[in-house]
């Protein structure tokens, strides 16, 4: 009964339209009622928890540093780095397109910021030299969502706020594949530019590769400084989150001095926009997993998955399967925060890494920002290259099919999330 009244009112909400925060907090407030002790200022104090929270400071801080990226330069000396090196073989703008994904990933955490900023720069350009707008585009997303993956990641600091998981174990865990999930991009763009005989760029010599990497150093040093330092153990996710903050304001004023006054006023106004958006989601999220909890709603769900806790694989399967379903229409962010809380206490009695369990999650949320009829990354590619929504389904298809791939291997061997992370740690 607690179940069916927690999803009953949770989609109705959102089937009327109502913001994903509200949502939450009318879920909350329904299971108030239901266990007969309705409190309006317990109900605020939890909204008010949910956001006041030391390690989540490093939200607005990634954020900003994501935005600064973008106006400041950084994101541009990236690409132009990508297009010196790997810009002269068939396709070779697929390449770049790769190569700046993985980059731009380690630096912003932001899937919407790193597709927003590959296509800004990349589609005009494919565009120009007749590559097929579909595939184009479509990989231009495929590649936008590794930064959730790699470190620094923002749905990574926030399921390991709401789930109470190890941020700096999240972020090791996410290295490997990362890379992994670039190399597959690469093996299918390959494909795809030979089947197309796609234009091959002149190559650039190596006096111009070296100008370029001079120019784009100050840029590379950012993953560095916050990979190299949380490995170490030099300042926390929360720490690292600032240091990149005021790393990339330092470069975009005083080294690359393309942020003037005025581009800082609307880099931080946009940045605060995206934070409120956040930091409110995480409000409704404590009070409705505050009321979660109280209702014994894990344990509930335990019950109707019983049979499925004692197969850890089955188990992973199904949930990745219903992440899948979820992440058609809902973002990553208020898949996180509903379903978070009451998933991870069933992975913890199915006998399952915590931080194995984060990851996958993640990565398969992740997987639904390519799928529609939702599809955030698609939108943002479709919206900044003024394409048609068809094309672009089309086109990411064949990344889509390589990253599911990718996900059954994550399902059926744990050791390639857990393997790295234990010579890490």
């Amino acid at each position: 009964m607690t179940i069916a009244l927690f999803l009953a009112v949770l989609f109705a909400a959102m089937t009327l339209g109502v913001p994903i925060a509200f949502a939450l907090m009318l879920t909350a407030l329904a299971l108030m009622v239901q266990l007969d002790f309705f409190d309006a200022q317990l109900l605020a104090m939890n909204v008010q928890a949910g956001f006041d929270n030391f390690p989540l400071l490093a939200v607005p801080f990634f954020v900003l540093a994501g935005e600064l990226m973008n106006a400041g330069g950084l994101s541009r000396r990236i690409i132009d780095l990508a297009r010196a090196f790997v810009g002269h073989v068939q396709g070779g703008l697929g390449y770049v397109a790769i190569a700046a994904a993985l980059l731009l990933a380690s630096m912003s955490g932001s899937a919407i910021a790193d597709t927003a900023a590959l296509a800004t720069l990349l589609l005009p350009m494919m565009r120009k030299q007749n590559y097929p707008d579909g595939y184009s585009a479509g990989l231009i997303g495929a590649g936008g969502i590794i930064a959730p993956i790699i470190p620094p990641s923002l749905p990574m600091v926030i399921y390991g706020v709401t789930t109470n998981t190890s941020i700096s174990k999240l972020f090791m865990a996410g290295i490997v594949p990362g890379v992994m999930m670039a190399t597959a991009l690469v093996l299918v763009w390959r494909r795809i530019a030979g089947s197309n005989t796609l234009p091959v760029a002149e190559k650039v010599g190596w006096p111009e590769r070296r100008r370029v990497l001079a120019r784009s150093l100050w840029a590379l040093m950012m993953p560095v400084i916050i990979i190299g330092g949380l490995r170490f153990g030099f300042f926390t996710p929360t720490e690292a989150a600032a240091v990149a903050a005021v790393y990339a304001l330092f470069v975009a004023v005083f080294i690359y001095r393309e942020l003037t006054p005025k581009g800082l006023y609307r880099v931080l106004v946009d940045a605060s926009r995206t934070t409120g958006v956040v930091m409110f989601l995480c409000g409704g999220a404590m009070a409705a997993s505050y009321m979660i909890t109280l209702a014994d709603l894990p344990n509930q769900l335990a019950d109707v998955m019983g049979p499925l806790l004692s197969n850890p694989v089955l188990f992973m399967a199904v949930v990745c399967v219903f992440l899948l379903a979820v992440g058609m229409v809902m973002d990553l962010t208020p898949t996180i925060l509903i379903l978070a809380p009451v998933l991870a206490p069933l992975a913890a009695k199915a006998g399952l890494d915590p931080v194995y369990f984060g990851f996958v999650f993640i990565f398969t949320g992740c997987l639904g920002l390519l799928t529609p009829p939702v599809g955030t990354v698609l939108n943002v590619v479709a919206g900044v290259g003024r394409l048609r929504m068809e094309p672009v389904i089309k086109g990411v298809l064949p990344f889509l099919a390589i990253y599911f791939s990718m996900l059954v291997l994550l399902i059926l061997f744990p050791s390639i999330v857990l393997g790295p992370l234990k010579l890490m740690f």
